[in-house]
C-alpha cells in the first residue's frame, strides 16, 4: 500500500468510528425516550437494561451505517481539502477516484459485512428484543409505598402506609385489606408499624408487623345472611409470607415472536413462495364458489353441466317469460324473496370471511417482500452514501462537525422520507416492493454520479466565493445596462 493511501485511510477510519458511535448514541436516546415509561419503576437490574439496549443497538445498525458513512466521508475529504492535502495530491497527478481507491475498498467490505449483519444479527436481535420487551411489560411495578395512599399493585390486596422512615424503611400506621381467600373471607389488618418487602427472588411478600389487630370476616355462601361471623385477633408481632407472582421477571422463548423482521432472507423467500400460493388459493376458493354456486348457479356458461341437464338458452328465456315472478301469488313471491335474500346474505358472509383471510395473507406477503428488499438494498445504500459524501467533502473543503453535519442531515432526511414513503406504498400494495424499497437508491444514485463527476473536474459547485463572484458580476452587468439606458434617455431629451 502506498504512503498516500495509508494517509487517506488513516484520515477516514477515525471519523468513521466517531460518527458511527455518535449516530448510534442519538438513535439509542430516541429508543430510550420511546420506552422510558415501560422501563421505569419496575426494579429492573442493570443486566436486563444493558441486554435490551444491546439488542436495540443491533437493530439500529441498518439505519446508522449509511448516515455514518456519509458523515465520515464528508468530514474526511473536507479535512483533506481544508488543509490543502487534497490539492497537493491532485498536483502530484492523482485523480479523485485514485485517491478514494482505498476508501472504496474499505466501504465495499463494510457494505458486504452489513448484509450479513442485517441478515443474521438483526433478526436474532429483533426476536430477543421483542421477547424482552414483552417480559418487561408483563412485570408488575416494584413495591413502592407513598405516604397516605393505597398501593394496589398486588392482586386482591390494598396496602396503605401513613409514612415511611427514609433511613430505616420502617412503615408507620399500616392498613392492609386482604381479599385473596377463595371462599370470600376478607381480612383487615391494622398495625402500629412494620416492614413489608419482597424476597430476593421476588416470589414472596415478606410482612413483619408490630402491635396490631386483625379482623377476619368469614362467610358461608349457602347461608351468608345468618352464618357470617367476625374474628378478632390482637398481636405484638406478626410474620407473614405471601406468595407473589408478576414481580419477578420471566423469560419468554424468543422463537414465539416470529414475524417478517425476525427472519433472514432465506426464511423470507420461503414465506413469500408459500404466501403467494396461499393468496392465489384463497382468491380462487373465494370467487369461484361465489360465482358458480350463488350468483350464476343456473347459468350454463359459468357452471359446466352434463349434456342431459343443459338447457337451450332460447327455450330458457321463453320459459322465464311465461313463468314470470310477476304472475305468481303473493305468498310465493314472498317465499322467493326470502330465499333470494338468504342466499345473498350467505354469499356475503362467505365472501367476507374469505376476503379477510386473503387480506391478512396479502399483508404478510407485502411485509415479507419489503423486508427481503430491505436486506438487499442496505449494502447498496451504504456505497451510494459514501459516493455522495466523498465528492461533497472534496467540493466544500470544510472539515469538523459543522457544515458536514448540516449537509449529512439534509441528505439523510431526504433519503429517510423517500424510503418511508416507498415502504408505506409497498406495504399497502400500491407499489411493488422493488420500486418502494429501491426508490431512494434510484433517486440518490444519479446525484452521487453527478457529484463525483463535478468533484473529479474540480467544480466550484458549493464554493460560496464562486457564487459570490457570479452574483457580483451579474449585479455589475445589470447596473451597466441601467446606466446605459439612462444615458440614452438623457441624449433623447437633449
Amino acid at each position: 500500500m502506498k504512503t498516500i493511501h495509508k494517509l487517506v485511510l488513516k484520515s477516514y477510519l477515525g471519523p468513521m468510528f466517531l460518527t458511527f458511535f455518535i449516530v448510534m448514541f442519538v438513535l439509542m436516546m430516541n429508543f430510550v425516550w420511546r420506552y422510558i415509561d415501560e422501563l421505569v419503576g419496575k426494579g429492573l437490574s442493570a443486566g436486563i437494561i444493558i441486554e435490551l439496549m444491546s439488542y436495540a443497538m443491533a437493530n439500529m445498525i441498518p439505519m446508522g451505517l449509511p448516515l455514518s458513512m456519509l458523515l465520515a466521508a464528508i468530514m474526511t475529504m473536507g479535512n483533506l481539502g481544508e488543509n490543502y492535502e487534497l490539492l497537493a495530491m491532485k498536483s502530484a497527478g492523482m485523480s479523485l477516484p485514485r485517491i478514494l481507491k482505498p476508501l472504496i475498498v474499505v466501504v465495499s467490505i463494510i457494505a458486504v459485512g452489513s448484509f450479513f449483519i442485517v441478515n443474521n444479527l438483526v433478526p436474532y436481535a429483533n426476536r430477543k428484543m421483542f421477547s424482552t420487551l414483552y417480559d418487561i411489560r408483563q412485570q408488575k411495578q416494584s413495591l413502592e409505598f407513598q405516604d397516605g395512599l393505597f398501593f394496589n399493585g398486588i392482586e386482591n390486596m390494598s396496602i396503605r402506609v401513613a409514612r415511611q422512615e427514609p433511613e430505616s424503611h420502617l412503615l408507620r400506621d399500616v392498613l392492609i385489606y386482604d381479599n385473596r381467600s377463595t371462599n370470600g373471607n376478607m381480612t383487615t389488618t391494622v398495625a402500629d408499624s412494620g416492614y413489608i418487602r419482597l424476597s430476593d427472588d421476588k416470589r414472596f411478600l415478606l410482612v413483619t408487623l408490630f402491635h396490631g389487630e386483625t379482623y377476619e370476616q368469614t362467610r358461608n355462601f349457602q347461608q351468608w345472611f345468618s352464618k357470617s361471623s367476625l374474628r378478632h385477633h390482637i398481636f405484638d408481632k406478626q410474620d407473614l409470607t405471601i406468595p407473589m407472582s408478576g414481580f419477578a421477571m420471566g423469560r419468554t422463548d424468543a422463537n414465539q415472536f416470529s414475524n417478517s423482521q425476525t427472519k433472514n432472507i432465506q426464511e423470507l423467500q420461503n414465506d413469500i413462495d408459500s404466501l403467494e400460493v396461499e393468496v392465489n388459493t384463497m382468491t380462487t376458493r373465494s370467487y369461484e364458489p361465489l360465482l358458480k354456486e350463488q350468483i350464476f348457479a343456473r347459468d350454463n356458461s359459468v357452471l359446466p353441466l352434463p349434456d342431459s341437464l343443459r338447457i337451450d338458452k332460447s327455450a330458457y328465456r321463453d320459459m322465464l317469460a311465461a313463468d314470470s315472478i310477476a304472475l305468481l301469488p303473493l305468498r310465493d313471491k314472498e317465499r322467493i324473496w326470502n330465499q333470494a335474500r338468504t342466499l345473498a346474505k350467505n354469499s356475503r358472509n362467505m365472501f367476507g370471511f374469505d376476503e379477510s383471510m386473503s387480506k391478512e395473507a396479502l399483508n404478510q406477503l407485502y411485509r415479507s417482500k419489503v423486508e427481503w428488499h430491505r436486506k438487499m438494498s442496505l449494502p447498496i445504500s451504504i456505497i451510494v452514501f459514501f459516493l455522495i459524501g466523498a465528492p461533497l467533502g472534496a467540493i466544500i473543503r470544510k472539515g469538523g462537525l459543522g457544515m458536514p453535519i448540516v449537509i449529512s442531515v439534509i441528505f439523510f432526511v431526504i433519503y429517510y422520507i423517500i424510503s418511508i414513503t416507498g415502504e408505506k406504498l409497498a406495504k399497502e400494495g400500491n407499489w411493488d416492493a422493488v420500486y418502494g424499497m429501491w426508490l431512494s437508491t434510484f433517486i440518490l444514485t444519479p446525484i452521487a454520479v453527478y457529484l463525483t463527476y463535478k468533484a473529479t473536474n474540480d467544480s466550484a459547485l458549493l464554493d460560496t466565493d464562486w457564487y459570490a463572484g457570479k452574483i457580483k458580476a451579474l449585479k455589475e452587468r445589470l447596473l451597466g445596462k441601467i446606466r446605459a439606458r439612462k444615458k440614452k434617455k438623457q441624449t433623447r431629451t437633449i
